[in-house]
């Protein structure tokens, strides 16, 4: 039987060229598979979040002040919006910035690492007996397919130990939990060595395929027979992470993780790094119909630092970081683009909190919840606008002030999700997916 290969639009041609992406898809699986993607009128939304470990100086990046002591040594960069400034040091993303909806007024309370990390991870306080899902296990409870071979929440390189509930899926349970892959141990320094890879997909040598399956099906027999007399949430947890497991080991969508089927122009765009490769990864995934992957960027090279936390030597150590998330995010974005999957997928970038406008002693910026930036993209984004101000100093919020809440029911919208929909936690209390006074951020949603 002969496959149909779609045919290519002239730009995206020149789109995916650009990219070195055409060089390995001669048998046109890449075409096929992305013209499927992006016309298949059943295929949800995807979420792709960028986290930034440690809080990012928004006036570095997002928000600069030209011409003010608080604004710094950085000389921002003009747009393709005009009238829209970026920090110096992105500026592939500044040629993309009709796609960004830039939040400049962004407020909360929550100055201590944990508690913001959880606050704008789950939108609700680390308080109470109530165990809060983590936004992507949210995310996937309501958009997952069952019959899906990957799972449907991946973490990559995230760094947990600043608040490890923050990343969990809370009291909707594991089958909301994430799928982590390249988790920056704490205290390694060394990022590199982080693997991207799932561990244990193969048969162990020596195991014949029937000898697999047998154990496979002995396990499961065992399985059942326990959950029959001993019904509950653990039992079924358990029994179901093996089935999910099993699942993805025999399926030809589990190499999404192997990154070597990319070109090397591709791969170079992206950054061969570990918040590059994350964001190439991300896009593998989400081509796959996953609905929900995060990519943490927690560290530059073997620097021992928090990622954004930047107390010292701010300015060395965001031009380090502006440009691993320049070159990731910009390449995702084109490179869903040309898939035609942009649209179908929303870009989240945001951190715990921003940095204080004044600079310390020590050439750093501290933790600064008062005030900072957010950015949105992709699809359901009406992009290359900004919305609030926070005034020539970046001191407080002048304009529009948006609330953690605000912006997670942004976000549920875009993806198609009612914000105000209740699940039950394990008390029996019904719990919102996102606060009750929360208001999606008007303007920004297409």
């Amino acid at each position: 039987m002969t496959r149909q290969v779609p045919q290519l639009t002239r730009r995206q041609v020149l789109r995916l060229a650009s990219l070195g992406a055409l060089g390995a898809s001669a048998s046109g699986w890449i075409e096929t598979l992305a013209a499927d993607a992006a016309t298949n009128p059943k295929r949800r939304k995807s979420c792709i979040l960028l986290w930034m470990t440690g809080g990012p100086s928004q006036i570095d990046t997002f928000d600069p002040k030209p011409g003010h002591a608080n604004g710094g040594p950085y000389k921002p960069i003009e747009t393709a919006v005009p009238g829209m400034l970026l920090g110096q040091y992105l500026p592939q993303l500044a040629r993309q910035a009709k796609e960004l909806a830039v939040i400049r007024s962004m407020s909360s309370k929550e100055g201590d690492h944990g508690r913001a990390t959880y606050y704008l991870r789950t939108g609700y306080l680390p308080q109470g007996p109530v165990r809060y899902p983590t936004l992507g296990s949210v995310v996937v409870n309501e958009l997952e397919n069952e019959s899906a071979e990957l799972p449907g929440f991946v973490s990559i390189s995230p760094f947990r130990a600043f608040n490890a509930a923050a990343f969990s899926a809370g009291f909707l349970g594991p089958r909301c939990a994430p799928l982590i892959v390249g988790e920056r141990p704490v205290g390694d320094a060394d990022v590199t060595r982080a693997s991207l890879r799932v561990d244990d997909l193969d048969t162990p040598a020596g195991i014949s395929r029937q000898r697999a399956d047998d154990r496979l099906q002995l396990m499961n027999t065992l399985g059942s027979d326990f959950l029959a007399t001993r019904p509950g949430v653990p039992a079924r947890s358990h029994q179901d992470a093996y089935v999910r497991a099993v699942k993805m080991m025999r399926s030809s969508a589990a190499r999404a993780f192997d990154l070597d089927e990319e070109p090397a122009p591709l791969q170079d765009a992206y950054g061969r790094n570990p918040f590059g490769r994350g964001c190439l990864l991300a896009r593998r995934l989400v081509e796959r119909g996953v609905p929900f992957v995060e990519v943490s960027l927690s560290a530059v090279d073997d620097a021992m630092t928090l990622g954004w936390d930047t107390h010292q030597q701010n300015f060395e150590a965001v031009e380090k970081l502006s440009g691993l998330l320049d070159a990731g995010w910009s390449t995702l974005m084109t490179d869903l683009r040309s898939r035609g999957l942009l649209d179908r997928t929303v870009i989240v970038w945001m951190g715990e909190f921003g940095r204080t406008p004044k600079i310390n002693e020590n050439a750093g910026r501290d933790h600064f919840p008062n005030a900072w930036s957010a950015v949105l993209a992709g699809g359901g984004i009406r992009g290359g606008q900004v919305i609030g101000d926070t005034g020539p100093d970046g001191e407080q919020v002048k304009d529009r002030p948006v609330q953690v809440p605000d912006l997670l029911a942004t976000v549920m919208r875009a993806l198609g999700i009612d914000p105000a929909k209740q699940n039950v936690a394990d008390n029996g209390r019904p719990i919102r997916l996102v606060d009750s006074k929360a208001k999606p951020i008007e303007g920004i949603l297409g």
